[in-house]
């Protein structure tokens, strides 16, 4: 079942089975111990000689600046030069100079530019250079034109641990071409809960494969513990996020793990050990709390078990904004996340203030000299180990002058390679694959020449909703894999999305599956697909029922129950989020043009498949394991296995009203539901992304806004001139909305931007009329003010009468003349807090 190739991993193996097995074993505080990990690295004499130096020399002010880390979207390089922080990361959606598509080259000018104010001392006395943070997280994945590579939960079925070594080499050499020092990645989360919005950047819900893939990856990236080590092209690689990330209640992004300390150790901390032991130089802090703690804030977990325990030399980074969820901390100050044991925190916005009041805070001892001494030694001992003070400039090292490494061919032949070996067979009746390219094939679906959908979140963008295949200039789409190689054998292609066809195919191979998410976008409470908008279904049985068999290719970042649509499939492969390289899975899919197998599938299910649209934990060492198709299943075509037909029944209970609050969106929206942006000419236009603009392209658009976390809010602007626009939260299929009749509120942040100069209405739609009274929002927007956030509310049923029983639109703003405000955190709620402003009904 489990077949890795990376020569290490017979120790890697040895050692997990040596430690996992260990029990509660109790140190002398009552707590679990935690082994250290076993690594050849170790610290010598000759650097931290150099570091008692340096720090003997700095201020405090110096020190501080190395241990707070702006994010390039808010910091300017005269702020660089000012403070000379220690480093600087671009988020999801930040590019050099605001440019999306900015090249290579664009992105090694911006490192060039920060670099030279890091060590200019003319300001801050510091000549320290600064180290450049990114998010590769499969491939160089924010930059534009980067090879990418499947995400993790594909390379997880690929059960090949040489190819991880050699995909984090890749990277690493695309990640060296445009000046950057550092990588957030890999990530060695085990997942429990599937539901949850980043199972796709975990390898495996078993901590076997996360173990055996962390090592090699932190070695592809860093190099081997040696003279290869943190050398050349090789980058500083980061293992994350620490501890219990994937084990949140009910798949809760940055939730509570309810979890033992045992468990949190013999499951959660897998990857940590490998990864340790391979010499990892960064370990990020998870969002997520420990039983009721968050682990920024826990100094048992960052300290006494990540530093002392398991023996971590290097340093400790924050997530995103992540200490302002600590108790007694806030976006501009945070000592309990540092005395905790976080060295560098991640503050992206508020960097300056954070400056300050750090500063203070040693002064004032809130923070100790001793700790800050510590952190600031951790970080520049990595810095060191990577040669910082010797390197130069970004634009002068010998790694950078190559950049015929980024995008090179033997990449993305790379990244072929991992498609072909990461996709799983699950169902393949009456062997209908593999297909002749001398057939007449149809290719369907929306995901067939779509880039974006199978390259998913953390591509060009953090969650990947606003990308088109020209955001992809170097990919190939799945399609035109599939069109090149039968074409070429004498076949015929026809792309058709929706299924019509012109000339009868003799195969349909339809491509469908999730959008694109990133985080807790990706958060879901129904394992079913398309729960409730059942369209590709439609398509899957409209092509049966003609009787034309149908080769399913399910793009996804989880197992889905999908049993109506293996039902109406005679073959059905699980293609994960494959990245770049389309062509991989016309390798498997096709002959050669002889009739001849090209390639056989590999891939085995590194999650079960659920066979119930229930089965939310259903994991491989459960007492109770009855998957679909269990882990470490998938079908070569050697196998003539059938699969009979599934039940349809769903057993999972819709979401109630249970509480004081239903979300509609809040964060991100609840099942079901769509935006809909509605214009006088083209009706409603239906979307799940973070930006859009109506069917005629110019009178109502919306893009993404941040309230409290990264994009969870939603801006609408009117550009109409009296003819009406209207933005509404829509079911995508009219469903009954049974909790209207408990609910006493329809509530939402909102926050003016340009006062309107017509009426602005409010009201909910259910079945294309008005089943609320229309309520004008004039009288109350004359009375916010600009740019502020606000709570509203309105009541229900507004004018009296029932509450409505089925509900198509959920709320619906509409006006005829320019406007624009933001939307956040709209829910249906039974109590008000004394500051909602109640909109009057008899307006």
């Amino acid at each position: 079942m489990f077949s890795l190739s990376h020569a290490a991993l017979g120790k890697t193996f040895l050692f997990c089975s040596l430690l996992f097995p260990l029990g509660v074993v109790a140190n002398d505080n009552g707590r679990v111990s935690w082994p250290k990990a076993d690594s050849a690295l170790k610290t010598d004499a000759a650097t931290e000689q150099q570091l008692d130096a340096l720090l003997a020399e700095m201020t405090i002010e110096q020190k501080v600046a190395q241990i707070v880390q702006p994010e390039i979207g808010y910091l300017s390089v005269e702020q660089m030069r000012k403070y000379g922080f220690g480093s600087y990361l671009n988020g999801g959606n930040t590019a050099p100079y605001g440019q999306k598509q900015a090249d290579a080259k664009t992105w090694l000018s911006y490192a060039d530019e920060m670099y030279a104010a890091s060590v200019d001392s003319s300001e801050d006395g510091s000549s320290i250079p600064t180290i450049w943070g990114t998010d590769a997280m499969h491939g160089h994945s924010n930059v534009f034109g980067a090879t990418l590579f499947p995400h993790n939960i594909g390379l997880g079925a690929a059960r090949d641990a040489d190819l991880i070594h050699r995909i984090g080499r890749a990277t690493a050499k695309e990640v060296a071409a445009t000046g950057i020092e550092w990588m957030f990645a890999p990530t060695v989360a085990v997942v429990r809960d599937d539901r949850w919005g980043r199972t796709y950047e975990s390898y495996a819900e078993d901590p076997e494969i996360v173990a055996a893939y962390a090592g090699p990856m932190v070695t592809g990236v860093q190099g081997d513990i040696g003279d290869d080590f943190l050398s050349f092209y090789h980058r500083i690689a980061t293992a994350k996020h620490f501890i219990g990330d994937g084990g949140t209640e009910n798949g809760i992004d940055r939730g509570d793990t309810l979890a033992d300390e045992q468990s949190l150790r013999d499951i959660h901390a897998a990857g940590y050990y490998t990864a340790i032991s391979s010499g990892v130089q960064s370990v990020m802090a998870s969002f997520n709390s420990w039983n009721g703690k968050r682990v920024h804030g826990d100094h048992y977990l960052l300290t006494e078990v990540l530093k002392q325990q398991m023996g971590f030399d290097g340093f400790v980074i924050s997530d995103w904004n992540a200490h302002k969820f600590v108790d007694g901390c806030d976006l501009e100050q945070c000592a309990a996340a540092f005395n905790a044991g976080v060295d560098v925190m991640m503050v992206p916005e508020h960097f300056e203030a954070f400056y300050h009041n750090t500063v203070q805070q040693v002064k004032d001892g809130v923070i100790t000299s001793a700790r800050l001494d510590d952190a600031v030694r951790r970080f520049l001992r990595a810095k060191i180990r990577w040669g910082v003070f010797q390197r130069g400039k970004p634009s002068t090292r010998p790694e950078s002058l190559k950049p015929e490494w980024f995008n090179a061919p033997e990449h993305r032949e790379l990244a072929r390679e991992a498609v072909r070996k990461s996709l799983v067979l699950l169902k393949n009746n009456d062997n209908i694959l593999p297909v002749s390219p001398k057939s007449r094939v149809l290719i369907a679906g929306d995901g067939a020449d779509n880039i974006a959908k199978q390259a998913g979140g953390w591509s060009v963008s953090w969650q990947g909703t606003d990308n088109t295949n020209a955001d992809f200039p170097n990919a190939t789409s799945v399609y035109a894999g599939l069109h090149q190689q039968i074409t070429a054998a004498g076949g015929e292609v026809e792309l058709s999305a929706d299924g019509q066809y012109s000339s009868r195919p003799d195969v349909a191979i339809v491509v469908i599956g999730e959008e694109p998410y990133a985080e807790w976008f990706g958060d879901i409470q129904q394992l079913e697909y398309q729960h409730g908008n059942k369209h590709d279904l439609a398509l899957l049985q409209k092509l049966k029922q003609q009787n034309i068999p149908v080769v399913t290719v399910f793009l996804t970042g989880r197992p889905l129950w999908v049993n109506k649509e293996l039902n109406a499939s005679a073959a059905f492969v699980a293609a994960w989020l494959p990245g770049s390289e389309g062509q991989g899975i016309a390798d498997l899919l096709l002959t050669d043009s002889k009739g001849n197998i090209q390639y056989d599938f590999s891939g085995k299910l590194s999650f079960s498949w659920p066979k119930y649209d229930d089965q939310y934990l259903l994991n491989v060492s459960d007492a109770q394991y009855q998957p679909l198709f269990a882990y470490g299943y998938g079908l070569t075509y050697a196998d003539n296995t059938r699969l009979a037909q599934l039940s349809e029944v769903t057993r999972a209970v819709p979401t109630q009203h249970s509480g004081e609050q239903l979300p509609l969106f809040v964060r991100n929206l609840a099942d079901g539901l769509s935006w809909a942006l509605t214009d006088s000419t083209t009706g409603p236009k239906t979307v799940n992304t973070s930006s859009a603009v109506s069917g005629d392209g110019k009178s109502l658009s919306m893009q993404s806004v941040n309230l409290a976390y990264q994009e969870d809010g939603r801006r609408f602007v009117w550009q109409t001139e009296g003819a009406s626009a209207t933005a509404s939260l829509r079911y995508t299929s009219t469903q009954p909305l049974t909790v209207l009749g408990d609910s006493k509120f329809l509530q939402m942040n909102i926050r003016l931007d340009q006062t309107p100069s017509a009426d602005v209405n409010l009201a909910l739609m259910c079945q294309q009329k008005q089943c609320l009274r229309s309520v004008s929002l004039q009288p109350l927007l004359s009375s916010l003010e600009r740019g502020q956030w606000h709570t509203i509310a309105l009541p229900l049923p507004c004018d009296g009468a029932k509450a409505p029983q089925v509900v198509e639109e959920a709320m619906r703003l509409s006006t005829k003349q320019q406007f624009s405000l933001a939307l956040a955190d709209i829910a249906l709620v039974n109590s008000l807090a004394q500051t909602t402003k109640v909109l009057d009904c008899g307006q």
